[in-house]
Order: structure tokens, then C-alpha cells, then sequence
């Protein structure tokens, strides 16, 4: 493939990320072209972890500010190569977030001096099971790459600044029945029927808004799966049903899970899945600068992210990124190329 211009237009950037497939499990061409390109900057230390590129420099500055954008797609849906309709931009890893990645590629090729050390990190394996994720694995071999004053996550936010995340938490409710054939239903006890009582509890729960830092955080607390039954002339004698609440960053994973179980009191409740939330992390002296740079305040962020990561690391990290969260993901996916220009502009304006 053609090598990356990183001084190059970010929107003709963008194009070049996603022409080069890179779905989550198979980032090598795509890594090793943003490898390449790292290379050639003045000032940069640039490290290969599997299919992440770090890349940092060392200018004895007071701050230092870390931008991240994990560089994998969902699979390519006959979006690939990418195409141009007047402003937009089209095609898989766009929106969510080669947009961002260019972004922060061409501004750190573009700042010739910037105010702050930066440190890069262009991960795999984000939108695949946590275990697999690049960023996690920096985080654990290689700790002195993940230190900053200030995290930036490329993720679609339209432009705007998203603070931190919510936390999110997954628990299976168990009812347990009899079986019986179901001419003769009086003879059992039918567990489906059971999880109403589920249902009912969830049509009544209202969900709690909190505002931290001046951003309002909106709970939620779903049903999001029901299984039971084993044939259509059996009572089930189990079911479950899956339960999704995503918290607000002021409760704690463990404070979401007493949470539900007293939502849920009296019913067989086990936690099967979790993940910590971000505070927004405003007050940072490195947050404070980067908003002022952008002349908006900040919103909360509906969603979990990688910025929960840098949280649980005391590093204050803020979501930005050009894409529209709406089309992640999808056939149509697609971006505003003003809004690459305009957070570009923005990013420099911050860094210069």
C-alpha cells in the first residue's frame, strides 16, 4: 500500500485509514503503515506492541497529553474502499474512528512544537471481547506508556467533548419451576411465568439522574434478554432473564451490584458481567486548557469506553472525536468531513 502522508489533508487521511482493511483480529497492514509513517516524525520514540503503535516524545514539558484510537472496524459490510458524496464521507471506520485517528495522526505530524509531551496509542482489538483489547494489554506489559496529565479518546462524539462514561453491569435473574406437559399445566409450575415478576419490578424502577461536574449522567436499567422453555407442549420449569444497568460514574461497580440486588431483593440475582465508569475529570488543569480550546462546555457520555481505563488509572480522559456515534457500526456509516477539519483545528489550537 502507499505510504501515509500524515501532513496531508486529515479528511484525504481518513480516506487512507479506511481503505486499508482492518477488522478487530486482522490490524497488521493498517499498523504497519501508521508504524511507518510514526517513524518518519522528528522528536518521536515509536514502539510495536502485536498490532498496537505507540509512539512518544521526550521535550521536558511539564505536561504530557495522550491520545488513543483503537485502529480495528467491525467487519466490512461492502463499505470498503471508502467513497466521497459532496461533504460526507463514507465507508467502514469512519465515524467509529478512523476520523479520529487521523486526526490525532495529523496533528501530531503538523504541531512542530507542541506545548505538551504527547504520547500515541493506536490499539487493535476494541470492538471484540475486552480480553483481547491492545490498549489493556499496554496497559499491563508495558505501564509507563499509559502516564499522562490528560487522556483523549478518539471515539465518535460529533465534535463535542464527552466526559467520561458510565459503568455498566450485567446480571442473570434465575426462577425455578416444574416441568409438566402442557395439557396438564396445573401439575406443574411454569418458571416463564415466574419472571414477570422481573418485568413488573422493571416498569416500575426510575431511573436516577446525577449531575457531576456539570454534566447529568442518565441510569438505566433494562431488560435486555428472557430464555425459558423446552418444547411447545412442556410448563419450563427455568428461566432467566438478563438484566443491563448502566450507572453513573459515582457509584462504584460494587455499589451498581447492591444496587440491583436490592431492585431485585428476594430473587436469585448473579452479576455475570461488569465494568467500572469514568468521572469526567474537569477540574484537570490539562481538561480545563483542552475545553477552553474547543469553546464548549462538556456533555456526559451515555456508554462505556476505553476512558474507563485511563480513569481507573487516575488519568483524566475526556471522549472527542468527529464521528457520529449514531452510524457506528453500520452499512451506512459515514462522516462530516467539515467536522474532521474543524477537530483538527481545534487539536492544534490546543497543542500549538
Amino acid at each position: 500500500m502507499p505510504a501515509l502522508d500524515l501532513a496531508a489533508d486529515p479528511v484525504a487521511l481518513t480516506a487512507a485509514l479506511v481503505d486499508v482493511p482492518s477488522v478487530s483480529g486482522d490490524e497488521r497492514a493498517l499498523a504497519d503503515a501508521v508504524e511507518a509513517a510514526l517513524h518518519e516524525l522528528p522528536h518521536f520514540e515509536v514502539l510495536r506492541s502485536g498490532e498496537t503503535v505507540l509512539a512518544r516524545t521526550h521535550l521536558g514539558r511539564e505536561r504530557r497529553v495522550l491520545l488513543a484510537g483503537h485502529l480495528d472496524t467491525v467487519p466490512i459490510a461492502d463499505n470498503v474502499p471508502s467513497r466521497r458524496d459532496g461533504a460526507l464521507l463514507y465507508g467502514c471506520g469512519t465515524s467509529d474512528m478512523k476520523a479520529g485517528d487521523a486526526v490525532f495522526l495529523h496533528v501530531a505530524a503538523t504541531v512542530a512544537e507542541p506545548r505538551h509531551d504527547l504520547t500515541l496509542v493506536f490499539y487493535d482489538c476494541e470492538e471484540i471481547e475486552a480480553a483481547r483489547n491492545g490498549l489493556g494489554r499496554v496497559e499491563r506489559e508495558l505501564s509507563d506508556w499509559v502516564t499522562a496529565d490528560l487522556a483523549l479518546l478518539g471515539e465518535p462524539t460529533d465534535g463535542l467533548v464527552e466526559a467520561g462514561c458510565q459503568g455498566t453491569l450485567r446480571v442473570e435473574v434465575r426462577f425455578a419451576g416444574r416441568r409438566a406437559h402442557s395439557a396438564r399445566s396445573w401439575l406443574g409450575d411454569n418458571a416463564v411465568h415466574r419472571a414477570a415478576e422481573v418485568l413488573n419490578r422493571l416498569a416500575a424502577y426510575e431511573p436516577r439522574r446525577v449531575e457531576i461536574d456539570g454534566c447529568e449522567y442518565r441510569e438505566g436499567l433494562q431488560a435486555v434478554r428472557i430464555t425459558g422453555g423446552v418444547a411447545g407442549n412442556i410448563v419450563p420449569d427455568e428461566s432467566v432473564v438478563t438484566v443491563n444497568f448502566r450507572f453513573a460514574p459515582d457509584r462504584t461497580v460494587d455499589a451498581a451490584a447492591q444496587h440491583v440486588r436490592e431492585v431485585f431483593d428476594g430473587l436469585d440475582v448473579t452479576v455475570t458481567d461488569s465494568a467500572p465508569g469514568a468521572l469526567p475529570g474537569l477540574a484537570a488543569p490539562a481538561a480545563q486548557e483542552f475545553l477552553e480550546a474547543t469553546g464548549t462546555t462538556a456533555r456526559a457520555k451515555f456508554g462505556w469506553t476505553d476512558v474507563a481505563r485511563f480513569a481507573a488509572l487516575g488519568i483524566p480522559a475526556l471522549n472527542y472525536g468527529p464521528g457520529d456515534p449514531n452510524l457506528a457500526h453500520t452499512r451506512e456509516e459515514h462522516v462530516d468531513t467539515e467536522l474532521i477539519t474543524r477537530s483538527a483545528d481545534v487539536l492544534r489550537r490546543f497543542l500549538a
